[in-house]
């Protein structure tokens, strides 16, 4: 058997031995071959998780389905389980069906000889009874597999060539009267052909589908980990392998086997011969042609229903290849959470397809925009009607459209009609060239953006003078000037010819720039507002944004739990939304969402999550991806992979360049990323530089849109350059100089980290005892929200201070959760705390006995009187409960005071 293969390829073990149903031993004894459990292949991929779930899942009378596409690996999972599990490999059978096992005579001797213990009875009860159905009731009674003890397998492999009904109807028999000493795992690529749901409603059904199959993010770079090792591959382009395969365990190993057979080079996977031999011969070739160009047909769409297909459809293709039963065929073509019939192929598959045009691609485009239209899903139209080349339906829809419709849509395809648009169009319609003035807004080109605006003919812009307001406001924000921002909202909301859309978004930009400001109460009510309207006029994409609003403003006040209801509830809409395109409005729930993740120290569900949003932000042209590669830069740089972390910085830069953003947006974050690597680093000089090169940002008092906090953090950044270089009394001097300038504005974030870095100062100046306290304050502070965070972010300036101050914090999961970010997770010092605490004056003198000197020497130093000296010693051997100066000592140190 075929390592990384589907369920189809145990028939290369398992080959039919005759197109009949003869009854002589002969046949017998070569059927009996096919009934045995195959071997291992030895280069298998370890997948300890997986192996471990399909073991729980075969229990006594349980069974265990393996559902997904050709390549998904079944076969080989369910090996390893087996292999790795207590049962003795002669207690498992393994049947793989063909097409010539259609004959329910010949089934009953494949179960026969399977599930008959006794040799010398070798199936002959198929012909003693008087019907199959009989002689399987017969072999299941048996005794021997009434006992749970037994505890065997049997595997019907390849169910995907079973279709006559009295052999379905066996197989049915057979789940309803499995005995409680036998579990049973079938394997397809399709959907069962028989009811489940009583076996499910018992309990004793478990379905693993290709979401279960495929390799994770995690197991994809542990996969290619020799060809990262060798630099062969990067780890970006790993990550690319996994976004375009989503763990396609055939291709993903294929292309393994590529890359170790060439040298120097390599191509994309998609373009490998092995890797389009497979998407060729084992995907397409089970179709016929008409049904291959229906599927081709189906790529042309990112998402496709069986309604949309049936206006795509033309006399060539297989007009009832409808998209619900190519994905029952076993096509790997997914349905889409919560949104009916519609699907989406597998990303590799789907631009494998692509890469050949079908004549008749433009006229199916200029279709599926007007089916869009018809349905009220103007940004899908919007876009389709780009694709089609059609400029007038595309200028059409574009000036029909509103502001809310263009924040929700493809920048990038509205970018490329305009180079398409004919000479002069622009400056003739002031509307389209309002419509192009938000395009560049929404994709941060704001000096171009403004440029269209100054280009409007001075007799158009009274009529306009709400929307431009508007845009301008939008403009402000997206710049970062929070009081302009929200003056000139003022301006367009006072404006009478303004729409309900412009209306709408002129609310969220005052939102917005209200939370940026701690603000938080007003930006609630203008949030309020931007959300009644879009119930009004039905706008879910809109409603989606005000509820990704809400939960910034939620962020900003530290209720991370708030928040994640908020974002969840946001989601979980946009899952059950069917009638309008909400692209947009769910990658930013879905990006908010990763950022609460990461607060919380939830790393693993950030990762996964952020796969996701950021290659639909990407393809959305969404200027969230400059947030989607921030926090992947976070993510890496608390795990301690800074490389990394420097690689996605780079990345970032590129494709900000590439969309041709305005430095503004994307220059302050990235410069700021730069900066805190450095300093994790220890590059003091670096990340100096970067700094200094954010002064210009710093002087203006920009807020960023997609990260309010950043200007608190930026000072913050200063505070501990200074601390690395050792300069107390000035990093203590900045730190009260931010807390003057901010004075209640200080996001909740930013207030974590400044009392963080109190408590180091503290402790640098005045000792464990007095930083203790502030500690113990930001500790049950965070707590309350699991806000970890900034712990992680102050893990370097805070270990010392962690190591001797963390046996006295609160109990609870919180400071557990501290304890492994510092890798103190070990149990506690075994003594109990101190009924009083020592004093800060205590504390002086308990160090400088720790460094040996005498009562003298001591009250030499700290300027005071031997007698004095004397009682804080007594005092302190009190409250340590020792009698002496070297049990002071050691019980001190016990207690992480010294």
């Amino acid at each position: 058997m075929k390592p990384f293969d589907d369920g189809s390829a145990a028939n290369d073990e398992f080959q039919s031995v005759s197109s009949g149903t003869h009854r002589g031993e002969l046949v017998r004894d070569l059927l009996r071959q096919r009934v045995r459990i195959p071997s291992l292949p030895s280069d298998g991929l370890k997948r300890p998780w997986l192996t471990g779930r399909i073991r729980e899942a075969l229990g006594p009378g349980s069974v265990l389905y393996l559902e997904a596409p050709c390549g998904y690996g079944k076969s080989h999972a369910l090996l390893s389980a087996l292999h790795e599990s207590e049962r003795p490999l002669e207690t498992i059978k393994w049947i793989s069906f063909s097409a010539q096992d259609n004959d329910p005579a010949r089934l009953m001797t494949l179960l026969g000889i399977a599930l008959n213990f006794q040799p010398s009875r070798d199936a002959t009860l198929a012909h003693a009874t008087a019907s199959h159905s009989e002689a399987l009731s017969l072999l299941l009674a048996q005794d021997y597999w009434q006992r749970p003890e037994r505890k065997a397998v049997l595997v019907l492999d390849n169910l995907t060539s079973v279709s006559h009904p009295v052999v379905i109807e066996l197989l049915e028999q057979l789940i309803a009267e499995l005995p409680k000493g036998l579990s049973l795992a079938l394997v397809s690529r399709k959907p069962l052909p028989f009811e489940t749901h009583k076996s499910e409603l018992e309990g004793r059904f478990t379905r693993l589908g290709p979401e279960s199959l495929e390799l994770s993010r995690q197991e994809t770079f542990e996969f290619y980990s020799a060809a990262l090792d060798s630099s062969q591959l990067t780890m970006v382009a790993v990550d690319h392998l996994y976004s375009l395969t989503e763990g396609w365990i055939t291709p993903l190993a294929l292309y393994q086997r590529e890359l170790s057979a060439l040298a120097e080079s390599r191509l994309p996977i998609q373009e490998t011969i092995s890797v389009e031999r497979f998407l060729r011969d084992s995907v397409l070739s089970r179709l016929t042609h008409p049904q291959q160009r229906a599927l081709r047909i189906m790529a042309e769409m990112d998402v496709i229903s069986d309604d949309l297909f049936s206006c795509l459809v033309d006399q060539s293709c297989d007009t009832g290849f409808r998209p619900s039963a190519a994905a029952e065929a076993g096509v790997p073509l997914r349905p889409l959470p919560g949104r009916g019939r519609w699907f989406r192929l597998n990303p590799l598959l789907h631009e494998w397809l692509r890469s050949s045009v079908l004549d008749g691609a433009v006229d199916r485009a200029l279709a599926a925009s007007r089916w869009f239209c018809q349905h009220h899903q103007l940004p899908e139209a919007l876009r389709y009607a780009l694709l089609s080349g059609n400029a007038e339906e595309a200028v059409r829809i574009a000036s029909e459209g509103s502001e809310a419709l263009l924040i929700g849509q493809d920048t990038a395809s509205l970018l490329r009609l305009r180079r398409s648009l004919p000479p002069g169009l622009l400056e003739q319609s002031a509307r389209l060239c309002l419509v192009y003035s938000w395009v560049h807004a929404i994709g941060g080109q704001f000096s171009q953006a403004r440029a269209l605006l100054n280009d409007l003919p001075d007799d158009e812009r009274e009529s306009l003078a709400g929307r431009i307001s508007a845009l301008r406001a939008f403009i402000l924000r997206g710049e970062g000037y929070v009081e302009e921002a929200l003056e000139v909202a003022d301006q367009a909301l006072a404006a009478k010819e303004l729409s309900y859309q412009g209306r709408l978004v002129t609310q969220m930009v005052r939102a917005s720039a209200f939370c940026a400001a701690g603000r938080f109460a007003d930006a609630r009510d203008a949030n309020r507002a931007a959300a009644r309207l879009a119930r009004e006029a039905g706008d879910s994409g809109s409603e989606l944004l005000a509820v990704y609003t809400h939960a910034r403003i939620e962020l900003g006040k530290g209720a991370l739990k708030h928040a994640e209801q908020l974002l969840r509830t946001g989601l979980d809409t946009a899952m059950n939304e069917t009638s309008q395109s909400t692209r947009v409005g769910e990658s930013r729930l879905q990006l908010n969402l990763v950022l609460v993740l990461w607060h919380q120290g939830r790393e693993a569900e950030a990762d996964r999550l952020l796969v996701t949003c950021g290659r639909h932000a990407e393809q959305a042209r969404d200027l969230g991806l400059l947030l989607a590669m921030a926090l992947r830069v976070l993510i890496c740089r608390t795990q301690g992979r800074l490389e990394d972390a420097f690689v996605w910085i780079g990345r970032a830069e590129r494709t900000m360049h590439a969309w041709q953003v305005d430095e503004s947006v994307f220059v302050p974050v990235l410069e700021a990323l730069k900066a805190s690597c450095w300093l994790t680093s220890g590059n003091i000089e670096s990340a100096t530089h970067a700094l200094e090169r954010l002064q210009p940002y710093r002087e203006t008092g920009c807020v960023p849109e997609l990260i309010p906090m950043m200007p608190g953090l930026l000072d913050l950044l200063q505070v501990r350059i200074e601390l690395a270089r050792g300069d107390d009394v000035k990093a203590a001097d900045t730190l009260r100089r931010l807390r003057l300038k901010n004075s209640e504005m200080i996001p909740f974030a930013v207030e974590l980290h400044l009392r963080l870095v109190e408590s180091v100062l503290a402790f640098r100046e005045k000792g464990v005892s007095a930083a203790q306290k502030l500690l113990t304050q930001v500790v049950n502070l965070a707590a309350q929200e699991h806000f970890i965070s900034p712990f992680a972010e102050l893990r370097l300036e805070m270990s010392e201070l962690m190591e001797k101050a963390y046996p006295h914090l609160p109990e609870g999961d919180f400071t557990r959760s501290i304890g492994q970010l510092f890798g103190l997770s070990v149990a506690k010092v075994n003594a109990a705390p101190l009924a009083e605490p020592i004093s800060e004056r205590e504390q002086g003198v308990l160090e400088l006995i720790a460094q040996g000197l005498s009562n003298q020497e001591i009250a030499d130093q700290l300027h005071i009187s031997l007698h004095t000296v004397k009682t804080h010693a007594r005092r302190i051997n009190a409250k340590l409960e020792v009698r002496s100066r070297t049990q002071a000592i050691v019980r001190a140190r016990e207690l992480g005071l010294l």
